[in-house]
């Protein structure tokens, strides 16, 4: 199961409140201003800033 298009058009990165979007694998979302990765695990997006995996 993923993440709806109705949930992905409310969700904002809770770091700067910017755009976030599905990754290619749908494991998690990207944040492209903060340069983070917010896993989904369980169809559960973890939107916590601590737990997010900062990208190259």
């Amino acid at each position: 199961m993923t993440i709806s298009k109705e949930l992905l058009d409310i969700l904002a990165c809770p770091k700067c409140k910017g755009d976030i979007y599905l990754n290619e694998t749908q494991a998690g979302l990207i944040c492209d201003n903060c340069k983070l990765l917010y896993e989904i695990k369980d169809d559960i997006p973890i939107m916590l800033i601590e737990e997010a995996k900062k990208l190259p």
